[in-house]
């Protein structure tokens, strides 16, 4: 099997869309939200511990994609890939510095595409990365980049900003904020006064709002990223206060470190955490007030996404917006005694909550079960407002599935991760029954098969099991057909 990109012909423009009525004579505009490091602990996604009933609802009046997937368990490679059709690989983005202009200054994005179409395209948060956002694409919202390649600084998020200016008096048992490394700022969860009207994300909302009221009368694609619930994990109070951190269950997997259980290749687990409990153990009591924080900021995302919602309805939008929610990775609180998203080929690395709502859409109120990936996103948006899409691309579009979620949808779902931000360290595979992993080239450094029915926590690595000898043999062709596509050494 080779993979190669899919061509999506220009009669998409005359196509009938999943509401039934023909593309041509349908202007209808897109709210994209995105919440950063969200994966899909919601109440919606079947969790017992989420209080999100914002997006629970608007799951409820649209489909939700239950096997969604990023392309790359990181925020730069994750969304250049989405809003490009390519994969990271093709795109050139390995890592949160790489800007894709540098390789390929004439790709069309997506919101760019809209923005070629007569739509207003509007940007309030984080789309594409801290620092690296993309002029181009937007009319409206847009930052000049500051990050200027792999020599430059990191360059924070608004909110990590206003955290390092503007610390707060207390998280936890702590010394002085002001004396702390940025590795040790990250450490911690932090607690808003009020709504939190102070921070990066209340202020997102806000302008999202404020786009909604000036633009409600011309075609607009607006683009909404929530940074939370991102390192550090915050929201105001009241959120906290929803949990007892001592009655929250760990992990059945928790280690207080990273760590390789027996029968798992060494190069599946980084020996070191990037994002919380930075080269120190985790506690059981930390872990359970980390955990608690996370849900409090996942929480306070789903409050203020609500807002944002809540001014769509007011303006009477909502029945000609086609409206869709996505976290650009999936996030390990734990697992494995992974507290991160960077380096995972884990599922709770990889899958993403993803909820799409077309006006009047035939499959609204149902669950899709197919795989898909977040390669998928742009043509489906194209399809639904009868605009042509480059002619290369390597995602397909979602409007069957918004048809009838259970219509025959053989495609798996790909996932890569770069150590070095230059060539693949692994590459995953997600079908409807397994999850497939190697670590370089034809395995050299190991490889994992997990059954996810059988063991969702992905706690038995099958790969050197005689009785799936012919599932791995089939899903390491995929995985290297792919990997030879990308031309990758």
């Amino acid at each position: 099997m080779r993979f190669r990109p899919l061509l999506l012909s220009a009669i998409l423009g005359s196509c009938v869309i999943a509401t039934g009525v023909a593309a041509d004579t349908n202007r209808l505009n897109v709210l994209f939200l995105i919440s950063d490091d969200l994966r899909p602990e919601l109440g919606c996604y079947g969790s017992q511990l989420a209080k999100t009933p914002n997006l629970d609802a608007l799951a409820a009046s649209g489909v939700r994609f239950d096997r969604a997937y990023c392309q790359f368990p990181l925020c730069n490679p994750s969304r250049s890939s989405m809003l490009n059709i390519r994969s990271p690989t093709v795109a050139g983005v390995l890592g949160n510095r790489a800007y894709f202009r540098d390789a390929h200054p004439d790709w069309v994005t997506l919101p760019q595409l809209f923005k070629n179409n007569g739509y207003a395209t509007l940007r309030t948060g984080k789309i594409y990365h801290g620092g690296t956002d993309d002029l181009p694409s937007w009319t409206e919202g847009g930052d000049p980049r500051r990050n200027t390649g792999e020599g430059a600084l990191r360059v924070l998020d608004p909110d990590d900003i206003m955290f390092i200016q503007n610390p707060p008096k207390k998280t936890k048992a702590a010394p002085d904020e002001a004396e702390l490394t940025q590795a040790q700022r990250s450490d911690r969860w932090i607690m808003l006064e009020g709504d939190g009207e102070s921070h990066g994300d209340y202020k997102c909302a806000d302008r999202a709002i404020d786009f909604l009221r000036r633009y409600q009368d011309k075609p607009f694609f607006l683009a909404c990223g929530f940074v939370k619930p991102h390192s550090p994990p915050t929201a105001p109070k009241k959120f906290f206060d929803k949990w007892d951190a001592d009655k929250i269950p760990l992990p059945p997997d928790f280690a207080p470190r990273p760590t390789v259980p027996p029968g798992f290749p060494t190069a599946a687990i980084r020996p070191k955490n990037a994002d919380l409990f930075i080269g120190r153990d985790a506690s059981e009591k930390e872990a359970r007030e980390m955990i608690r924080a996370y849900l409090a900021s996942s929480a306070w995302v789903d409050w203020l996404t609500g807002r944002v919602l809540a001014e769509l309805d007011k303006l009477g939008l909502r029945e000609k917006t086609i409206i869709v929610f996505w976290g650009d990775h999936g996030y390990q609180l734990g697992e494995k005694g992974k507290w991160s998203k960077a380096g995972s080929l884990f599922e709770a690395g990889d899958r993403v909550p993803f909820i799409i709502v077309p006006p009047k859409g035939k499959a609204n109120g149902q669950t899709c079960e197919r795989i898909v990936q977040a390669l998928d996103f742009y043509p489906t948006l194209a399809e639904l407002c009868g605009l042509t899409p480059p002619k290369e691309i390597e995602g397909r579009s979602l409007v069957p599935l918004l048809n009838n979620p259970r219509a025959e949808w053989n495609h798996p779902a790909f996932t890569v991760w770069s150590e070095d931000g230059k060539t693949l360290h692994g590459i995953a595979v997600r079908t409807e029954k397994y999850r497939y992993a190697e670590f370089g080239e034809r395995a050299k450094n190991g490889a994992m098969l997990f059954d996810e029915a059988a063991d969702p926590h992905e706690m038995k690595n099958l790969a050197d099991d005689p009785k799936f000898a012919g599932t791995r043999k089939e899903l390491s062709r995929w995985v290297n057909d792919y990997r030879t596509s990308l031309a990758q050494p």
